[in-house]
């Protein structure tokens, strides 16, 4: 094995030092190695959809196709203009497949009309009843029949949105689909991906994205004539959002006129049936390909759609072979970068190395080739803390038990249940002075904050701190959290912020080099954070005022975690009432807060209660040693 600092050192080269020769190596490979087709493949309903396709040059042996479909453009257009490289990453791509990029639906150079997330059509009566599923299997079907030298086979990837497309090639799948991968794929944009989160906007995500993919397309265009990104007035989030009074002031001034998709979403506050039919989910029956469903911890925009693909499939399918592939990853991370740190935190690995030569080259391999062995776990997981992968037979894990850490007088965080009758934290939230996501200034939302340390929020009187002793051994947290909080507001509505936090000894080493001068001693790294939007506390469909002074339970789910607080860390819980302009802000009265006006937002005194009858806690699932 080559000495530790070599292998550093050939890491850091690969993916830091020569991003040009990689470039420069990756083109020249394309170039020689691949005859690129230009195709109009028709649907059944007639609407042609724009497709490039790669066809390895070697004719000595057949190929399996490998297909992204996707809304971001299949640039660059011209049968003589080659991408610079093919598949998620070079490995995939020196190792042969017939690689397919389509436009979808409305998008780009295919025909049509695009929708945002289309629903699926579950009664199919005629041509004309299309869904992305149907889309999928005709482009399926044509390549099959009309491309040379295939072994009959095809795999379809994707990230983010096009994970949404990969995902949406499961119900009804054609024959020769035998492997796909939604990796942090858009599932639900009510309850946990990119635009909502339990109801609460995420409004730095909606704004930005819709502000240019929202714009409409009046006839098929290339890049050069599509819309341009739009320039914020001010490069500070936290001051652009804030001074704009109300998200409907945000939607009078921009787009309300242009941008299909932002009025739905401000037409559709609440879980309706415009939400509830844009869920995959309920559709991923009767599954027949392998599926491997990949993402990070940390993705600020698809955790939640990730596990939610993955558990749907493994619930509706208890045959299918459906795995799980979790990392220490931003979004696309396990692609887009080494994998050996992020933000202040260091991995000790290459974890997108690893997952790259474990996981999704033989996956495809295996399923199109029929090379290899792949015998993966069936949750495979890197747990940060410890910093290592681990297999388990199941997500979450079987070998686990639930725990409850109550909060407690005085900031204490522990498994003892409080004994007293009177306790309580009390404060006053101001939502004209939110509590920001993270800090310093930002121009656009970061996708570090998901890991950032969090001692400026710590230090706000509206910011409740609870947090354990010392841990006198490791803990390893994997699976779900669940907030359970007992609070009340002078106001009708609230907002609710529950974020765990590994905090690390004063003596903890600073990184090296350390370039930024990051200080670890006392570090209060982000593991996982999540908001309710209090008037959904018993249902998404229908909203309920909170009653102002009454006690009431706020209980909702986190996404999951894998993480170990090793001995001499201590556990934190984070609780507060904004999280701007990450999520937008709750005028803390219970109305349609898209309708709000500057003058509607209030300040409200907040109790948090920790005693024997009102516990407030956190549900954790530790992992048995």
């Amino acid at each position: 094995m080559a000495p530790l600092k070599l292998r550093w050192f050939t890491v850091f080269f690969i993916f830091f030092a020569a991003p040009a020769l990689a470039q420069t190596t990756d083109s020249a490979y394309v170039l020689e190695n691949y005859t690129k087709l230009e195709k109009q493949i028709t649907m059944r309903d007639g609407i042609k959809l724009f497709t490039s396709i790669y066809i390895p040059k070697d004719q000595s042996k057949k190929y399996p196709f490998l297909i992204n479909r996707t809304p971001y453009t299949v640039a660059p257009y011209g049968a003589d203009k080659f991408k610079t490289s093919l598949g998620n990453f070079p490995a995939m791509m020196r190792e042969g497949f017939i690689f397919v990029y389509q436009d979808v639906r409305g998008k780009w150079m295919s025909e049509g009309t695009f929708d945002d997330i289309r629903p699926q059509v579950t009664s199919k009566k005629s041509k004309k009843d299309i869904d992305e599923s149907t889309d999928t299997y005709d482009t399926i079907d044509w390549l099959v029949k009309n491309i040379k030298n295939n072994n009959g086979k095809a795999g379809i990837w994707g990230i983010s949105y096009p994970g949404f497309y990969s995902t949406t090639s499961l119900p009804g799948a054609h024959p020769a689909l035998k492997a796909v991968s939604p990796q942090a794929p858009v599932t639900d944009w009510f309850r946990g991906d990119d635009f909502h989160h339990n109801g609460a906007l995420f409004l730095m995500d909606a704004f930005g994205f819709m502000s240019t993919f929202g714009v409409p397309r009046l006839k098929p265009i290339t890049p050069d004539k599509g819309p341009k990104n739009f320039q914020f007035p001010i490069a500070d989030n936290y001051r652009f959002y804030l001074e704009s009074g109300s998200v409907k002031n945000l939607k009078d001034k921009y787009f309300a006129d242009s941008i299909k998709f932002w009025n739905d979403l401000f037409a559709h506050p609440n879980l309706d049936t415009f939400w509830q039919a844009r869920d995959i989910r309920q559709h991923l029956t009767n599954v027949k390909p392998a599926v491997m469903v990949v993402g990070g911890f940390f993705d600020a925009e698809d955790v939640y759609g990730t596990f939610a693909t993955y558990k749907s499939i493994e619930k509706q399918n208890p045959n299918a072979n459906n795995i799980l592939v979790m990392g220490p990853w931003f979004h696309g991370g396990w692609v887009r970068s080494a994998g050996s740190s992020f933000g202040d935190i260091v991995f000790g690995q290459p974890t997108s190395i690893d997952y790259q030569k474990n996981f999704e080259l033989p996956f495809f391999k295996y399923y199109l080739k029929g090379e290899g062995d792949f015998k993966p776990a069936e949750a495979n997981i890197f747990v940060t803390g410890s910093n290592e992968w681990k297999g388990f037979d199941a997500w979450p894990p079987k070998e686990t038990e639930t725990k409850t850490l109550y909060l407690q007088p005085n900031g204490k965080l522990g498994f003892e249940k409080v004994g007293r009758t009177d306790s309580w934290d009390e404060y006053i939230s101001d939502p004209n002075q939110p509590v920001p996501y993270q800090d310093g200034v930002q121009a656009k939302r970061t996708r570090e904050y998901m890991i950032d340390d969090q001692r400026f929020a710590a230090r706000r009187p509206d910011v409740k701190v609870y947090q354990t002793e010392a841990l006198t051994e490791d803990i390893t947290l994997a699976g779900p959290l669940m907030a359970n909080l007992v609070v009340s507001t002078t106001g009708s509505d609230a907002d609710y912020v529950v974020k765990l936090i590994d905090v690390y000894p004063e003596d903890a080493a600073d990184p090296a080099p350390n370039p930024k001068n990051i200080i670890m001693g006392g570090y209060q790294m982000l593991v996982r954070g999540e908001i309710m939007r209090g008037k959904y506390r018993n249902s998404f469909e229908k909203p309920e005022a909170i009653v102002p002074g009454a006690i009431t339970k706020i209980n909702y789910t986190l996404p999951d975690v894998a993480h170990t607080f090793k001995k001499g860390h201590r556990i934190m819980v984070q609780v507060q009432n904004s999280w701007f302009p990450l999520a937008d802000r709750n005028p803390q009265k219970f109305m349609d807060i898209y309708q709000a006006e500057p003058v509607d937002f209030q300040k409200a005194t907040h109790r948090i209660f920790h005693d024997v009858h009102n516990s407030s806690a956190l549900t954790i699932t530790i992992l048995k040693p």
